[in-house]
């Protein structure tokens, strides 16, 4: 009679143990599931604040290419030159073309 309860009490405890294990199983993975969750919505977050950063700076560098083109226009070095520098224009008797050796 007490092999028989021993062999019993051992079943009992076998698929307790399994129970326990399985439930702890369980709860681990549900955990991962909402982490992961979490973890998916935070990087969308953040490539989304990314993207508005990008567009952002594409507007800006368009705006830098334009003020650049503007300050380096040939009318405005020339209007530079003539007005502010008091530089003028040679005359064709003037110049002297120098060759290269």
């Amino acid at each position: 009679m007490i092999k028989k309860m021993d062999f019993t009490l051992s079943i009992f405890n076998k698929t307790h143990l399994m129970w326990v294990l399985l439930l702890l199983l369980i709860s681990v993975s549900a955990l991962l599931v909402v982490y992961s969750s979490h973890r998916a919505r935070h990087l969308f977050y953040e490539l989304q604040a990314s993207r508005v950063m990008r567009d952002d700076l594409q507007v800006e560098w368009g705006q830098l290419l334009l003020e650049q083109s503007t300050w380096s226009s040939y009318v405005r070095i020339e209007s530079i030159a003539i007005n502010e520098l008091g530089m003028i224009v040679p005359e064709p008797q003037d110049l002297v073309i120098s060759r290269a050796r």
